[in-house]
């Protein structure tokens, strides 16, 4: 019987196929393009991929994720290949995903085990953003999923915020306003439910200290076992030798051990095992990336994957 399971985020850094899409900037990622995104390339990486999630959690639950949001996914073939793929086609995936208007087409996505997650509804929430210039900034939209998850209702937010490029500070009042963005689902949520189970992911592009998660996310139902990570300096991505925990799952107090849930939080810990690391060199122990610079590394990500531990009570 399952009792304990885990649930996960993961950016899988630009999963692209191999068609150019007129409407958005994905030239790159074709065979003639600068990375000559080729099947061989692509099928790789779609196997690599299969393989990380179908480990996630594993040494303590008898599944991958019963659910895992992701980031920069291109569009729903990518998706289905993902899914398809020997490693996780024996799990009976279905996912979530909607073109966003993101100027390089990388969408969110949220993908889940039929068997233990039925789907009520999903809708997005788009980010306004604006440049110097008062010009339309395209970015990612906010996916909201509920659910059932082992008979409890669950919410999950998925979020891919925009990145630090310009500088930290400077581009930091769009993370704010995407923080904002998400107090609002959370408001939404309440409407329909006065104690939900919320469960916020995401790659936020920020840390749990910084000032847009910790002052403008956070609120007193919100709890970030991520913190804890951070303070004994653990990281889900390695930028000019420095680690960043960008990636975090954010849970609604309603999942500790004396809230109202059926479903009890154990730990977040970050997928790092070896496999993903950068074995040798100035890079070892950073994720292992599919790309450095133009040379094909044939890796997974930029970024380890994050997930957490959940645990059925007796009562459910």
């Amino acid at each position: 019987m399952l009792n304990t399971f885990s649930i996960a985020f993961y950016n899988v850094e630009n999963l692209f196929d191999t068609e150019h899409n007129e409407f958005t900037l994905d030239t790159d990622y074709t065979p003639d393009g600068e990375f000559q995104w080729n099947q061989n390339r692509y099928q790789r990486k779609i196997q690599n991929l299969s393989n990380v999630i179908s480990k996630i959690g594993a040494k303590t639950s008898k599944l991958p994720p019963i659910f895992i949001g992701l980031a920069e996914i291109e569009n729903e073939t990518c998706i289905t290949d993902l899914i398809s793929a020997e490693k996780l086609k024996p799990y009976d995936y279905d996912f979530v995903h909607y073109n966003s208007p993101d100027e390089r087409g990388i969408d969110v996505a949220f993908l889940y085990q039929k068997k233990h997650f039925e789907l009520i509804y999903s809708d997005t929430y788009t980010l306004y953003l604006t440049d110097n210039e008062d010009n339309r900034d395209y970015t990612r939209d906010i996916l909201l999923v509920s659910g059932t998850l082992f008979n409890e209702q669950v919410y999950i937010i998925v979020n891919h915020w925009p990145s630090r490029n310009g500088g930290v500070k400077a581009s930091e009042k769009k993370r704010i306003k995407a923080a904002n963005l998400v107090q609002e689902i959370i408001t939404d949520v309440y409407k329909e439910n006065e104690n939900p189970n919320i469960i916020i992911m995401g790659d936020f592009n920020d840390e749990p200290n910084s000032n847009s998660v910790k002052n403008h996310l956070m609120n007193s139902s919100l709890i970030n076992p991520m913190i804890e990570l951070q303070n004994k300096k653990k990281g889900s991505v390695k930028y000019h030798g420095k680690w960043f925990l960008f990636d975090q799952i954010i849970l609604s107090s309603a999942f500790l051990s004396n809230g109202d849930s059926k479903l009890n939080f154990l730990s977040t810990q970050i997928f790092d095992d070896y496999f993903l690391q950068e074995p040798k060199g100035k890079r070892k122990g950073a994720p292992k990336r599919t790309f450095i610079g133009k040379w094909h590394l044939g890796g997974f990500s930029d970024h380890f994957p994050v997930y957490t531990y959940l645990k059925k009570t007796n009562h459910l």
